[in-house]
């Protein structure tokens, strides 16, 4: 069984920068891909950054030169370096792991970007 652990989140006014972690523990053979999606109240979750085991990474067009998601740890971990936050990023923020071959979610994680 794979965990996914996520931390960071909070508030912050426009402009700021915030960092989101998530951690992926249990007994798995290999972690494909991690990433990050975005949910707001009435739409479905929506892709925010995700970085494969290879290294390559993909970017949601809103937050691109914003957005930077990095893996640490063996892997086992991704970092989601969020700067010049702005109101529009505001929603439930999900780490999702594509864990030998099967999507895992995190609980979420709420930002608030607002003044």
């Amino acid at each position: 069984q794979v965990r996914l652990v996520e931390s960071g989140g909070g508030s912050v006014q426009p402009g700021g920068s915030l960092r989101l972690s998530c951690a992926a523990s249990g007994t798995f053979f290999r972690i494909n891909n991690m990433g990050w999606y975005r949910q707001v109240p009435g739409m479905d979750r929506e892709l925010v950054a995700i970085i494969a085991r290879a290294g390559n990474s993909t970017y949601a067009d809103s937050v691109k030169g914003r957005f930077t998601i990095s893996s640490a740890n063996t892997r086992n971990t991704v970092v989601l370096q969020m700067n010049d936050l702005k109101p529009e990023d505001t929603g439930v923020y999900y780490c999702r792991a594509n864990v030998d071959g099967y999507v895992n979610w995190g609980q979420g994680t709420q930002l608030t970007v607002s003044s």
